[in-house]
């Protein structure tokens, strides 16, 4: 079942007189449950597609299903909503704030839904004790390693129960032991709670985690490769 498709999208950039086209148009399916690469060099227009595929940015032209609604042209409170409910997000940098401990950075996403107070701390404890980081519930960002500054990250993007999890480059400040571990957690979030995890890498090594690796060049997908399993 499609969780994400896509159709003739593109995203053309303006300024004054001059457009650069940044990406398409770009069909693609990916169903629920999928564990997707994305690949290709700076300006390939993966950084833009991953912008559209999380609600940040909306496609030029072109349409874009999510949970098979049409989003392509829903205004900035819309897709923020959607963001919150569908989608968590992991960055290359972390994205934590520095002076509240691990618990709070993940209580964040839950601020605007409505929850007690009660129901953030339980919710976030559950999602910390998920990435393994039972015990530092109450450290801050600085006395947390990197990897474990990067399972915060990720127990903030499971918070809102995403379906959905964008990762950008989520390994590109972890040494090569560390990235082991949260490709690994990744691929163990993909397999026993289904979620569709999609990340940005430049690495083939993090790549093979994936089970799907989808390559861009010059705004375009010039390949899309399934693993045989």
């Amino acid at each position: 079942m499609p969780i994400i498709e896509t159709k003739e999208i593109t995203k053309v950039y303006r300024a004054g007189d001059i457009e650069v086209k940044a990406l398409g148009p770009v069909s693609l399916t990916i169903e629920k449950g999928e564990f997707v690469a994305i690949m290709g060099p700076s300006g390939s227009g993966k950084s833009t597609f991953m912008n559209i595929l999380g609600c940040l940015d909306k496609p030029t032209t072109g349409k874009y299903f999510l949970d098979h609604a049409d989003i392509s042209g829903l205004g900035k409170d819309q897709l923020a909503g959607i963001r919150n409910k569908k989608i968590g997000f992991v960055f290359q940098g972390f994205n934590l704030l520095s002076r509240t401990s691990a618990l709070e950075n993940v209580e964040l996403p839950m601020l605007y839904n409505g929850l007690s107070a009660k129901e953030r701390r339980s919710r976030a404890m559950e999602a910390l004790n998920s990435v393994g980081l039972k015990g530092r519930e109450n450290h801050h960002p600085s006395q947390l390693s990197g990897g474990q500054q990067q399972r915060v990250a990720i127990g903030r993007a499971l918070v809102n129960s995403a379906s959905i999890i964008l990762a950008d480059e989520p390994t590109g400040n972890l040494d090569t032991r560390t990235s082991a571990e949260i490709m690994s957690l990744f691929a163990e979030l993909n397999a026993e709670a289904n979620i569709t995890v999609i990340f940005v890498t430049h690495e083939a090594d993090i790549a093979a985690y994936s089970k799907r690796i989808i390559r861009f060049l010059d705004g375009s997908i010039v390949s899309d490769e399934k693993k045989k399993m």
